[in-house]
């Protein structure tokens, strides 16, 4: 029996692989335009990052995070999200970053024990940015403008941009207490994880898909009206940059973020009518992480993450092809196949796509082979021409072929990618 793969972990084959690699290749590009470097990180963790970072109350610590205890006893968590590995390393290679402020951009999987369904998986893959080191509502902008353009680059259309703020700790306990207090009077309208998260974290009953839960605190009171004046002219500075930049937004106060981190700016892409999976991107500010795992110094910061299986599906299965071959090599004896081989190493050196068959079929069956590989051209090597020094050369989209010299095929070819 096959042994298949873990569920909700999906394999990407060709031709979607492709696609996946240029939409990373995209990003990279756009990133650099805004100044932004690349940071890998590992996969795995230690558990107390997370609990840190992300709240120990949260669903995603408490129920769905991949931990374990390796051989040395050490808890391990495989990556739920990708920004506070991505403050970690910061924090722990902080010489090497240079001067503030810091861009960052990373791209891979992460891992959460969810309900498969469609456009989320229990690996999934994201690609996201960090800006670190300035307070400047410019930076917010910024970062909001990078995640705009670089969707409408992708071919993404029908996206609004909905932005809030969840204010910081001079203002946002009191508008906490507001809140729990409120709900306190919607107890049992609540489901059972509200119930319990208004006692532990009430602002996030507000990002409750239960339909009940949505009812019963449709007029909650807006954390907008609870702002310290800091926090307030902030956000009246993002909104005033995003309308210079030509960026349309729309305020939604019932905003949240499901990770404890986050204060002031928070800002999600949508496509409307979608329902509970409208969202494509969201990020925000989180300017005390660096301290809550360990840091010495408050390291303002901003950042947004991409679901790359929800924008792989919103932009539909066309894209890009399979590479094909700029050349076939056909061998009418298993004579030729050695020195056909060396004709495909000395070309793929310098930058042709060439392809043979190394089984022996016959020649009729190499020429399907490179019909189907999309070729550009066939190159033969048969008896007569070798007792010549020649090969048979046959450009595909012509429909035709000559005998030359090998020297001279060789040249043809090598000029293949110089020329497109």
């Amino acid at each position: 029996m096959t042994i298949p793969s873990v569920r909700g972990m999906k394999d990407v084959l060709p031709p979607e692989s492709a696609r996946w690699a240029a939409l990373e290749a995209a990003y990279r590009d756009y990133a650099a335009r805004f100044g932004f470097s690349e940071v890998r990180t590992p996969v795995l963790e230690r558990t107390e990052l997370f609990a840190r970072a992300v709240g120990e109350s949260t669903d995603i610590v408490e129920k769905e995070m991949y931990t374990f205890a390796d051989r040395s006893g050490d808890s391990l968590t495989m990556r739920p999200e990708g920004t506070a590995p991505v403050v970690r390393a910061l924090l722990e290679h902080r010489a090497a970053a240079g001067e503030w402020p810091v861009r960052f951009i990373y791209a891979g999987p992460m891992f959460r024990h969810e309900r498969p369904q469609k456009g989320r998986l229990r690996q999934f893959h994201q690609l996201g940015a960090e800006l670190f080191g300035t307070e400047s509502p410019y930076a917010d902008a910024e970062v909001i403008a990078f995640l705009h353009g670089f969707l409408a680059a992708a071919g993404l259309r029908g996206v609004s941009l909905e932005i809030n703020s969840l204010g910081d700790p001079a203002c946002r306990p009191g508008y906490l207490r507001t809140l729990s207090d409120f709900l306190a009077t919607r107890d049992g309208s609540l489901c059972d994880d509200c119930r319990r998260r208004r006692a532990q974290n009430p602002l996030r009953v507000l990002d409750c898909k239960s339909e009940g839960c949505k009812a019963a605190t449709a007029d909650a009171p807006s954390v907008l009206d609870s702002l310290c004046g800091g926090c307030r002219a902030h956000f009246e500075a993002v909104e005033a940059a995003l309308e210079g930049a030509g960026i349309p937004f729309a305020r939604n106060p019932r905003m949240v973020r499901g990770l404890d981190y986050y204060r002031r700016t928070t800002f999600e892409f949508v496509i409307p009518g979608m329902g509970a999976q409208n969202t494509v991107a969201a990020g925000g500010r989180y300017d005390g992480l660096a301290e809550m795992i360990g840091g010495k110094e408050r390291v303002p910061a901003i950042g947004f993450a991409i679901g790359v299986e929800r924008l792989m599906m919103l932009l539909g299965e066309g894209g890009a092809p399979p590479a094909s071959a700029d050349a076939f090599l056909v061998t009418s004896s298993p004579r030729f196949v050695s020195e056909a081989f060396r004709w495909k190493m000395a070309l793929a050196g310098s930058g042709v796509r060439a392809d043979m068959d190394y089984e022996g079929r016959s020649v009729k069956s190499q020429f399907r082979r490179a019909d189907r590989s999309g070729a550009r051209f066939v190159v033969v090597f048969g008896e007569a021409e070798d007792a010549r020094g020649a090969v048979v050369f046959r450009d595909m989209a012509n429909a035709k072929q000559d005998e030359i010299p090998k020297d001279e095929a060789m040249r043809r070819l090598s000029r293949t990618d110089k020329e497109e």
